[in-house]
């Protein structure tokens, strides 16, 4: 819950800075789309008739740091279609083009990319005011797409559409072309002219960011796709048959060490797996997508970001990466985060069915699955387990639109196998209650058996048992305040486990204020922003687990730099103590120059030692920088430093770095090395159980890819582990050989 609202804040903060009061701005334009007068070749050269006739809008306002100020340099964005494309094109001026910051990178590598100067698109093809589809380019052609749930706070990045872009760099500044297939996109039949919501944006990186638009933003309305401008026109466009086919090609081979020999075993090898697979895509209607694979290749290319699991009680969240689950994930965004598709490990097949008629909006997944991933939550911690049988689940989602930015919602999840089923079902709702304020909320209902033995091994309840959860939150977003009130109740018998749901037995009262005072693009800081916080979670026997005041401030200024501070005041039950678990958090990052980037994260914490049962202190540095070398190459190394010390003495020191080195050929090729080290030094007398006083791992993996777009792609990569313990030397454990090899089809 409190995720989700979050990220809301943070996308209505960045996005723009404060607008006057509502009265005092100008309504956003509207604008008429007539057919292209030409061809149009995308290359980045506005050089086509079809340019000179397509309809101009202007990018007047200055959102960040001004306040709808003028914007400080000139921008027109064009518009134009044909019937199968919809084309876009920028002309960027700029005083001093060879300050333009433009670097090759991945498509999608977004932590990266708005560093760079960019322009971007968000397309409301609805006309709903509730989802729109976001296109960004850079001056070198570099692209990256989302798409933007506004009920959710969720721009997901992960979503891929097959789109042509170019830019071209000039003495005047930079251009940029983008033509976006129609059946990419998803809209309403209509004869009529079409009416869709737009915006067009670009970011201009000096010292500040400026982010400037084609409308002006009231920040006192907590919406942003209902303040953009209408463009309408469009008479004669179809997505055509809306058809995909991506066969996929995916062999490996894995050398593994039989551990009972460790460290002296060799290298087994292994055999070659050939998987081959088809994904496909149907347009059923223009708004409604049907996606179907057989034996999907559903590996991951793109290493998990390292994270330590020393002393923890609950699992770590990984985000999903893979394509096919990517297709119109946010159908399925709820406050309860229910549907987590990354539970699905190794599927024969899946089916998706996404889409939206009237006020309607429909998801619907199914897929057979080789292994079945459970979670057990409780109060005071989590366990995992993975069962290798065959498990058949679904999903199903329903939200219905009320009024102007309400919705109301129904969702059906379940899992079944040998002596095993989970279902999951309830309601849920976003009232949209005035202009800043909003309240959203979910019930759910659970049903689950778990075999016999694994619920005897994991202390579960035998046989059938049931449980619930509700949640919901208030929220008031405005200009200058940001309040947040909310209510969770989980019971200790819920569980979804198509879902991430690591805690149950918990209800949680949480309130949060923020305030937020704006730079005026002239002064020593773009904003200021100080909150305060409090939360109390119990058990449902009434006993307090969890409890925190917090407050903190935030600064963001010059060389894109941001510095927060936070102080809480924390208690926490554990292992029937209660512990004070305060805490100091320093965030810093700058981002003084193009393609560079510091940070550091840092905490100094009463804490925990879950291992021992006892109260300790916690130490967390971590220093990272991402610097560009020229425009083909990328470098980024981050490190994590904890210490754990109880009574003086240290009980482990956790060393995990991480490096990532790109070389990008093109816009389409690049060649990556990862190395993950984690190096574990433990204090064994200091630890109630036998454990080893020193661990290190090594994860590297390197990777060629070429990409034409999303799914016509090449990936040929390796990829090893290795261990060390105390007396023995780092020894590899394993490695593999991994090629793949996609193909896009679309007719």
């Amino acid at each position: 819950m409190r995720k989700n609202c979050f990220c809301l804040i943070m996308i209505l903060l960045a996005i723009g800075s404060a607008a006057p009061a509502a009265g005092q701005l100008p309504p956003p334009d509207r604008f008429t789309i007539t057919a292209a007068a030409s061809k149009i070749k995308v290359d980045g050269i506005l050089d086509e008739e079809a340019w000179r006739k397509a309809t101009a809008i202007k990018l007047p306002y200055e959102q960040l740091p001004g306040d709808n100020t003028p914007a400080p340099v000139e921008t027109e964005c064009l518009l134009a279609f044909d019937g199968a494309h919809l084309y876009i094109a920028f002309r960027c001026f700029d005083p001093e083009p060879q300050k333009i910051r433009a670097h090759l990178m991945d498509r999608d590598a977004i932590d990266t990319f708005i560093q760079d100067d960019h322009v971007s698109v968000i397309i409301d093809s609805f006309n709903d005011e509730r989802r729109g589809f976001q296109f960004r380019v850079n001056p070198l052609g570099v692209q990256a797409d989302a798409n933007f749930s506004e009920l959710e706070g969720y721009e997901d990045f992960s979503w891929d559409a097959i789109w042509a872009s170019a830019g071209k760099i000039a003495d005047w500044g930079y251009a940029v072309e983008m033509a976006i297939p129609f059946n990419q996109l998803r809209f309403a039949r209509t004869n009529q002219a079409r009416t869709w919501g737009f915006s067009a944006e670009r970011s201009w990186p000096r010292s500040v960011r400026h982010r400037m638009g084609s409308y002006p933003r009231d920040r006192n309305r907590a919406c942003l796709l209902c303040q953009f401008n209408k463009i309408s026109g469009f008479e004669g466009i179809s997505p055509g048959r809306n058809l995909e086919f991506d066969p996929t090609l995916t062999m490996n081979r894995t050398d593994a060490m039989d551990m009972g020999a460790f460290p002296d075993g060799g290298l087994a090898t292994g055999k070659v797996a050939a998987k081959p697979g088809i994904t496909a895509k149907w347009g059923l209607t223009p708004n409604l997508i049907l996606n179907g694979t057989i034996n999907p290749d559903f590996s991951q290319v793109e290493a998990d970001v390292a994270q330590l699991d020393v002393n923890t009680r609950f699992a770590l969240y990984y985000p999903e990466k893979r394509p096919f689950f990517l297709e119109g994930a946010d159908f399925f965004l709820t406050p309860v985060q229910a549907v987590f598709t990354r539970t699905v490990a190794d599927p024969v097949w899946g089916a998706k069915l996404t889409g939206k008629t009237g006020r309607s909006a429909l998801g619907f997944f199914a897929a057979q699955d080789r292994i079945n991933n459970l979670l057990f939550p409780s109060n005071q911690g989590s366990l995992a387990t993975s069962i290798d049988e065959n498990v058949l689940g679904g999903v199903l989602r329903y939200r219905y639109d009320v009024g102007q930015g309400s919705t109301l919602g129904l969702l059906y999840t379940g899992r079944v196998g040998k002596d095993y089923g989970n279902h999951v079902g309830g309601a849920d709702g976003f009232i949209r209650l005035g202009r800043s304020d909003s309240l959203r909320f979910q019930f759910l209902g659970s049903e689950t058996k778990y075999p016999g033995e694994i619920a005897g091994d994991f202390g579960q309840k035998q046989g059938r048992f049931g449980g619930f959860t509700l949640q919901a939150q208030y929220a008031h977003l405005t200009r200058n305040w940001q309040v947040l009130a909310g209510y969770t109740d989980l019971s200790s018998g819920f569980r979804a486990d198509y879902g991430f749901v690591p805690r149950v037995d918990a209800r949680t009262f949480d309130a949060e204020v923020w305030r937020i005072f704006w730079g005026d693009g002239k002064t020593w800081f773009d904003r200021l922003m100080f909150w305060v916080r409090g939360y109390h979670t119990s058990d449902h026997s009434g006993r307090m687990t969890d409890s925190r005041i917090a407050m903190g401030g935030a600064y963001l200024g010059p060389w894109q730099s941001q510095v927060s501070v936070i102080g809480r005041l924390n208690r926490e039950f554990y292992n029937g103590l209660t512990y004070d678990v305060s805490d100091l958090v320093l965030s810093l990052s700058f981002k003084p120059a193009g393609g560079w980037s510091l940070g550091f994260d840092s905490s100094l914490a009463k804490a925990i030692d879950y291992n021992n049962s006892r109260p300790a202190v916690a130490l967390r540095l971590g220093p990272s920088i991402e610097l560009a070398l020229g425009r083909h190459i990328n470098l980024n190394v981050s490190h994590l430093l904890e210490r754990l010390l109880s009574d003086g003495l240290r009980t482990y020191t956790a060393n995990l770095t991480q490096v990532r080195l790109i070389y990008n050929f093109s816009t389409r090729a690049f060649i990556r090395a990862i190395i993950q080290y984690q190096d574990l030094d433990r204090v064994p007398e200091r630890y109630t159980y036998p454990v080893d006083a020193r661990m290190k791992g090594i994860f590297s993996q390197l990777l060629f890819s070429y990409k034409l777009n999303p799914q016509t792609v090449l990936f040929l990569g390796y990829s090893d582990n290795s261990l060390g313990l105390r007396g023995i030397d780092i020894t590899r454990t394993d490695r593999t050989f991994f090629l793949k090899i996609g193909y896009a089809l679309v007719l």
